[in-house]
């Protein structure tokens, strides 16, 4: 990072920014909304049993990551607003109030009521304050990167936007460290209880810090500039989509980057743990530790791939990235399970489950409202199966008959549950699981993962492939984004179809693969949602995306 002064227009104010304090003001407030974002996506287990206490342990893990979601289906709202703002008042502004906006709401997360103290009141505030803090996040991107790319020398603007990108790495790292170090001293028990308050409270002081670094900037030289001749948009909205040339723009970010950007990154950092810890059992303070390093490895990544952006264009770059990802999910995450719960593939490998059973009489194992009694003799065996993150193929059975569970030489009769009250229900679900772990233990399946056969290197090497290919897409990103658009609508036509990206395609990578896997009982069916997204970003990008590096942004 270079201490570059960076001059006002000649009759703005007579104020000067040094680049030094562009870049950091700029990254500091954009970690910090990520730590309080990140907070409450690594602990979607706690969140469940705190807020959804009413639900399954099935459908509150799928609230929990569907009320992750919600926060990310929000951001385009944000982006509206916010955008607006930017084009109409300016830079500064927009992102000073999303920073406080975002804060606000995250610390009076950690003073809610939980389901037990309030009943259904608590998920409602929780479910409001999500919607408060992905509209806050919705305007926050695209400011930082606008500003930054707005101050810097063009043929260093792929770098210098990387460290905003790397803010996103400062932020996870700085949620993951202090669920951590909170777990660590209070004990998991009381982290469960309390504890699981003090990373959201804990952003009051961050709070502070950002607002007070952001209140030091000027404006940026060329919204300025605009002002200063009348010429920003008056109608930001009309001018970004009512416009064809604008309007193609936005849809080319959409499909070629956006699309990629929210499926990696967020399979990457986000359905990994939900994987590691759900399906393959390992311990959530061994997946804490695995994403933190991981996290502190990318982010001098972003920075790199950014300044190689600089010298080799941004296409080909984040090209590189969405290839990388789309080839390496699948045996990704294969090898995942090997390293992980070797164990589990073992057992998977040697003696496979098979449901047997009437098709018309099995649903869906999705179930997000906690509504779906799953009565049939098929849905218990299938949602016992599904809970506890073990795969399992299909065969057909006659109409009318038992659903049978086919573990090696052993076969387990589920019941029939429908017409029972809930007490005797509960009975015979009661008998069906305690005859379906007793034949998983019989045929080698682990309840946990083997602390003493975790290959935590080898799950490293795994996830630092991930991470190859999400910075080298992320990390251009921010300047390809801002060249892309006219000064005049720049807020508002690329923050639009970055957060379509990363709120709807990205937010819903945990819940949305999760789902699928629930569904079709095999635990990598969920990778089906990341790989179809990024596949369609690997061509757009090819048939579509034109090179914009070193572009004036004064257009």
């Amino acid at each position: 990072m270079t201490d570059q002064t960076v001059e006002a227009a000649p009759d703005a104010p007579a104020e000067t920014t040094s680049m030094t304090t562009v870049v950091a003001a700029s990254a500091a407030g954009t970690a910090f909304e990520w730590y309080d974002f990140f907070i409450f996506g690594s602990m979607a287990g706690i969140i469940s049993k705190v807020f959804f206490t009413g639900l399954s342990e099935t459908a509150g893990l799928i609230a929990a990551l569907a009320l992750f979601g919600t926060g990310f289906a929000f951001r385009p709202l944000g982006a509206l607003i916010f955008g607006r703002m930017g084009d109409k008042v300016g830079r500064k502004a927009a992102f000073l109030v999303t920073v406080t906006m975002m804060g606000g709401a995250t610390f009076a997360i950690g003073l809610l009521p939980t389901y037990g103290q309030a009943g259904i009141i608590a998920p409602i505030l929780l479910i409001i304050l999500r919607i408060l803090q992905g509209t806050a996040l919705g305007g926050e991107y695209g400011g930082a990167a606008i500003y930054v790319a707005e101050h810097a020398p063009a043929n260093k603007r792929g770098q210098m936007t990387g460290w905003i990108q790397s803010s996103a790495a400062l932020g996870l790292i700085g949620a993951l460290g202090v669920i951590l170090a909170t777990r660590t001293l209070i004990g998991e028990a009381s982290f469960g209880e309390w504890g699981w308050r003090v990373p959201f409270l804990l952003s009051a002081g961050l709070l502070a810090i950002s607002i007070f670094m952001r209140m030091k900037l000027s404006e940026s030289p060329s919204f300025q500039k605009l002002k200063d001749a009348g010429e920003q948009s008056k109608h930001p909205f009309r001018e970004s989509f009512g416009q064809w040339k604008n309007l193609k723009l936005v849809l080319i970010a959409l499909l070629a980057i956006m699309f990629a950007q929210g499926a990696v990154w967020y399979c990457a950092f986000f359905y990994t743990p939900v994987f590691l810890e759900k399906f393959l059992k390992v311990p959530a303070a061994t997946v804490n530790e695995l994403m933190m390093v991981v996290t502190i490895a990318s982010a001098p990544m972003y920075v790199f791939f950014g300044w190689l952006s600089d010298r080799f264009g941004r296409k080909w770059v984040m090209w590189f990235g969405m290839v990388l990802a789309l080839l390496a999910f699948l045996p990704g995450f294969h090898m995942m399970a090997q390293f992980a719960n070797p164990g589990l593939a073992e057992a998977a490998r040697r003696t496979p489950v098979v449901v047997i059973a009437d098709p018309a009489a099995c649903s869906l194992q999705f179930d997000p409202v906690g509504k779906t009694a799953f009565v049939t003799s098929c849905d218990i065996a299938k949602s016992f199966l599904a809970n506890n993150g073990i795969s399992y193929d299909n065969e057909t059975a006659p109409a009318g008959t038992l659903a049978r569970v086919k573990i090696g030489d052993a076969e387990v009769v589920s019941v029939e549950g429908g017409g029972l009250d809930k007490a005797s229900l509960k009975t015979v679900k009661a008998g069906v699981e305690g005859r379906l772990k007793a034949a998983l233990a019989e045929a080698g399946y682990p309840l946990t993962a083997d602390p003493e056969r975790v290959n935590f290197w080898g799950l490293f090497g795994v996830l630092l492939v991930f991470t190859i290919a999400a910075t080298a897409l992320y990390g251009p990103q921010a300047s390809a984004l801002v060249e892309m658009f006219p000064t005049r609508v720049r807020y508002t036509a690329l923050s639009l179809p970055y957060h379509v990206g990363t709120g709807w395609v990205g937010g819903f990578v945990p819940f949305s693969a999760f789902a699928i896997v629930a569904a079709t009982g095999n635990i990598y069916a969920g990778l089906a949602y990341p790989i179809f997204f990024t596949g369609i970003s690997v061509l757009s990008t090819l048939l579509f995306l034109k090179e914009t590096r070193g572009r004036s942004l004064d257009f």
